[in-house]
């Protein structure tokens, strides 16, 4: 039954975030590599998901702490404080919010920023809320100023006063509320307002995993799919997946359809370079998306500094797209660094690409 619930609850967040969402890439171009989870997604990761924080691989300070949380909020029978989840998309923040209820107890009901589109929506969610359950709300950052207002007397005294007709005619009706706990997500946290994020008790900000920790994730999803997978193919996935648990799984699945159709069904490193090629992911995990940014920078401005919109507006690219989903990860590996005047490719992005520094007079490095 739990996992029928959570399956309705995460296709209805999905379609939610996918109503207005900006795309990842122009029309005609699909990504591997996406903020988005697929439909594909949505559906095998009821399965690949973890239900309790044993098994949850990563983050070890922030599990620990929210293991030390939970036990206490149990002992004393009281619900978890209001908890806010910050980091890239893809690193666990959905699942840590599931994991979360399930090892509270409770009910989870899962919505988006862009799904609460009025104030009565949100009243609608909060009063069908019972003791202890848990609201998840996905893209936190892009509530309405006005849900917002709404949700401030709700997380902190568990009521909410709704104003109804204007003028003289205009009375207010009190809902009380059951106490819950709000978990927050966000990509972006410094678009939340300072006094939404004062309501969070405890904040987490997850950051990109190591290796070691995507093969331990990729040989897990192996196993639950029942895909053959070798050592070397795992480490060769884990390195090219950016540092991101639904990257990784998602590659794997791509792998997996090439071993089946163009080899044995084993996925071995052959296989798996060759699927990777064929998807346009290189050795560093970036793909096309990726490598046209660099080349942007390099061509079009010289390799910087320049502004982000301009780099989107040349590109023909959301803004969204490239500081939510490629600029993280060109930061993380040393390809790219901002500056008061904008950002600016490294000697290491020129290595990789292979470009050599445009001018005589200039000195990049």
């Amino acid at each position: 039954m739990r996992e029928k619930k959570d399956f309705h609850a995460i296709r209805n967040t999905h379609y939610a975030q996918r109503k207005d969402a900006k795309p990842d890439a122009p029309s005609g171009r699909e990504r591997i590599i996406t903020q988005q989870e697929t439909e594909e997604d949505v559906i095998l990761n009821i399965s690949l998901r973890p239900s309790k924080l044993k098994d949850f691989v990563g983050q070890k300070d922030i599990v620990e702490n929210l293991r030390v949380s939970i036990e206490a909020a149990r002992k004393r029978s009281e619900p978890l404080e209001h908890v806010l989840l910050s980091g890239p998309p893809g690193l666990g923040k959905t699942s840590l919010a599931h994991i979360i209820s399930h090892e509270m107890g409770t009910k989870i009901t899962a919505t988006s920023g862009p799904a609460i589109g009025r104030a009565g929506d949100l009243i609608g969610i909060l009063t069908n809320l019972s003791d202890g359950d848990i609201l998840f709300i996905d893209e936190i950052h892009r509530l309405s100023k006005t849900v917002e207002e709404f949700i401030y007397p709700a997380m902190e005294n568990f009521e909410i006063d709704f104003v109804i007709d204007k003028g003289p005619h205009a009375r207010t009706i009190k809902f009380s509320l059951k106490r819950f706990t709000l978990i927050g997500a966000t990509t972006r946290s410094g678009l939340l307002t300072a006094p939404l994020r004062s309501r969070f008790g405890l904040f987490y900000h997850l950051d990109f995993y190591d290796p070691e920790d995507l093969v331990r994730i990729i040989t897990r999803s192996s196993k639950i799919l029942n895909i053959q997978l070798d050592k070397a193919a795992a480490e060769e996935i884990a390195r090219r997946s950016r540092g991101s648990p639904r990257v990784a799984n998602r590659l794997l699945r791509r792998v997996r359809d090439w071993s089946e159709v163009k080899k044995d069904g084993r996925i071995t490193v052959e296989a798996t370079e060759e699927s990777l090629k064929s998807h346009g992911i290189d050795t560093m995990g970036l793909d096309s998306v990726d490598r046209k940014v660099v080349a942007v920078l390099h061509e079009s401005f010289d390799g910087g500094p320049v502004g982000i919109e301009s780099i989107a507006a040349t590109l023909n690219e959301e803004v969204d797209t490239i500081v939510d989903v490629v600029e993280p990860f060109l930061l993380k590996i040393g390809f790219l660094k901002r500056t008061p005047r904008g950002r600016e490719l490294t000697k290491r992005a020129y290595e990789h690409m292979g470009f050599k520094a445009k001018g005589t007079d200039r000195e990049l490095f």
